[in-house]
């Protein structure tokens, strides 16, 4: 899953694939190079970042998803509106970092044959790294997520259609987004398939001291871990870099 940012404040890439054109093109280089789905996004959900109008959201995200519908794309957004738009606009997948729990969040994609991310989140974006708290975060995490499966599946969504998230970096701390990590394999009891996206995350930045644009040895060396923990989708910026990663491991693993 390759990360397209259609935001002018993105932690990773600073909008600078914020124009439809430049994020069209930036998203057939991440297909060229081996991304089998494209995540873009509208709404930056960085720590700290604040909410933007439903309107400003589609106006980023339909003149991209015109430009790239022939491709697998997932649609980064908590709004049942801004799904219904991006489904009718050619969208295959809805990565939602509120796991649907949005009003009619569940209507809005139950009957369209979509696929569906449901993710972990602790708070909102704009303070949800503020010191975030667990007991057990693994426990917490997993318990929140079979919830969220349960209510997907209650309203109709066929369990083919669903992946989950663990939510590495939305509200977990360095010791939180690790803990998860080594103890991803525990989440596949969940009976769905894996994203993990630790690419270019501030983890990274806690563990080696290296800013955002120096952290592609960091994310290669999650994306291993991650693979090594069971996790079906990678969610990265760098793709190429990390099919090579994918290419190795599954040779190793003679698969």
């Amino acid at each position: 899953m390759g990360v397209v940012n259609v935001t002018p404040d993105s932690f990773s890439d600073g909008g600078r694939f914020f124009a439809p054109e430049a994020a069209a093109s930036h998203a057939r280089r991440l297909a060229q190079e081996g991304a089998e789905i494209i995540d873009i996004g509208g709404e930056s959900s960085r720590p700290g970042a604040a909410p933007v109008s439903e309107r400003e959201e589609l106006e980023r995200i339909l003149p991209v998803l015109e430009r790239i519908a022939d491709l697998c794309v997932s649609v980064d957004t908590r709004r049942p509106a801004v799904m219904k738009a991006a489904l009718a606009a050619g969208a295959s997948m809805i990565n939602d970092i509120q796991a649907l729990a949005e009003p009619y969040a569940l209507e809005a994609v139950a009957g369209t044959g979509c696929g569906v991310c449901l993710m972990h989140m602790k708070g909102q974006p704009a303070t949800m790294q503020r010191e975030p708290q667990y007991d057990d975060v693994v426990a917490e995490v997993k318990a929140f997520l079979r919830d969220a499966v349960r209510k997907a599946r209650f309203a109709g969504i066929g369990a083919d259609r669903i992946v989950i998230d663990p939510g590495f970096g939305f509200g977990k701390n360095a010791g939180h987004n690790l803990e998860i990590l080594r103890k991803l394999r525990e989440f596949a009891s969940l009976g769905q398939p894996v994203v993990a996206g630790l690419s270019r995350k501030s983890t990274l930045g806690h563990l080696t001291g290296r800013p955002v644009e120096e952290r592609l040895a960091g994310s290669l060396a999650m994306a291993l871990l991650a693979l090594e923990g069971g996790a079906r989708i990678l969610r990265v910026h760098d793709v190429k870099e990390t099919r090579d990663v994918i290419a190795v491991w599954q040779a190793f693993h003679g698969s």
